[in-house]
């Protein structure tokens, strides 16, 4: 059996966002304008969301390594589109969130399948796998939340209706075309048994892993707590929907770019490095910004950061670990990014209840400062001694 082609990958990437970006934007205001619930209730809510998204992505990246990764795929998709039919239903006070938190298992686990596939394509190089997954994850961001955008005001039950449609196309795919060639399942496991990741390697993936659930913290303020601040300040949600679009759409932008010109970037964590940096810059402006084109123009510049250093981080991890346990390690890095999605939108609630939306974005900028200082002083000493793989 060949190996699953990289187009299939890339669209059911795309699809599996396209569910996920109209559940995201629609949470913070459904909850706080709809159900009258506080952004510090939200912020809880959309804790436990992540938070089984981490535990749905950890338990399927270790399962990869160990069972039949097709239907570890089928399962998971199955299981989002029964959650999706139940929240058409059923979307008051307390079954929305009881419904979201089995969402956010569900697409853990199908994200997590998806970038473990993706280190399954030997023909190309990790670097080129994980940017065209990356900008087909942004292009189901366009189509999502665009289409939150104009069905918001239709009802929630339309927007998982049209969830649940978009959702059982990609079981049809992944039936289709996400068969991978078989493998000794015995041998895989005495496989597993007797690899050890390499000191160093370890160190630069954990600095990695820790770096990137911060960077989510900060970027879920964008996600979370940005909607209710922008319609505070008289900018309709269609406003703050079409800010995603562009970002979504930017992204494809960029990554074209990036994958245009992947052979002259050596350095994949001046990469990371840089979007730190650049996710930081966007909220120095959010501080400033008080009509629509200072929204725009942060936007455009958390873009560029996200799309350098979000698609490098998995292609890095999939070079510094060894073949027996990428599945566990492509899990690991979408549970602590899940983490930082978890906690961000309850530190951005509680320190805007408490203090202010400016003080939010000064601390996200300062933050972001010092983990791009932290993450060169921990990672740049070891990059010679490094075991690629």
């Amino acid at each position: 059996m060949k190996e699953i082609k990289l187009f299939w990958l890339v669209i059911g990437s795309l699809i599996n966002n396209i569910a996920i970006s109209c559940v995201w934007p629609l949470t913070s205001i459904y909850m706080h304008n709809a159900l009258g619930k506080s952004l510090t209730e939200v912020g809880v809510v959309l804790l436990l969301y992540s938070g089984s998204n981490v535990l749905g992505s950890y338990i399927t990246g270790k399962l990869f390594d160990y069972v039949n990764d097709y239907r570890l795929t089928i399962y998971g998709i199955i299981l989002s589109i029964l959650i999706s039919i139940s929240l058409v239903m059923f979307h008051g006070w307390p079954a929305y969130p009881i419904g979201l938190i089995g969402f956010g298992f569900t697409t853990g686990w199908t994200y997590t399948m998806i970038n473990s596939l993706g280190t399954t394509i030997h023909h190309k190089s990790g670097n080129y796998v994980y940017n065209m997954i990356y900008m087909g994850q942004n292009l189901g961001v366009v189509i999502g939340t665009s289409v939150v955008g104009f069905l918001y005001n239709t009802g929630v039950g339309a927007i998982f209706i049209f969830n649940t449609v978009v959702i059982t196309i990609f079981l049809a795919i992944a039936i289709l075309f996400y068969q991978t060639p078989k493998v000794n399942v015995k041998k895989k496991k005495a496989a597993i048994q007797n690899v050890k990741m390499p000191h160093v390697n370890w160190i630069v993936v954990m600095t990695l892993f820790v770096s990137l659930a911060a960077a989510w913290v900060v970027y879920e303020q964008w996600v979370s707590n940005l909607s209710v601040y922008m319609l505070s300040l008289g900018i309709p949600m269609r406003d703050y929907s079409y800010l995603w679009t562009i970002n979504a759409a930017l992204i494809v932008i960029f990554q074209m770019i990036i994958t245009r010109f992947s052979k002259y970037f050596h350095n994949l964590y001046h990469q990371v490095y840089f979007g730190y940096l650049f996710i930081g810059f966007s909220f120095l402006i959010l501080i400033f910004a008080r009509h629509y084109g200072m929204f725009l123009l942060a936007m455009v510049v958390l873009t560029l950061g996200e799309s350098t250093a979000f698609p490098a981080i998995p292609a890095i991890i999939n070079n510094l670990t060894p073949l027996p346990i990428k599945g566990k390690y492509q899990g690991l890095n979408n549970a602590w990014a899940s983490a930082g999605k978890a906690l961000g939108p309850l530190i951005g609630g509680i320190i805007i209840d408490n203090i202010s939306y400016i003080s939010l974005f000064a601390v996200s900028f300062v933050t972001c400062l010092i983990m791009t200082i932290l993450s060169i002083l921990l990672i740049h000493p070891h990059l010679k001694q490094l075991n690629q793989k």
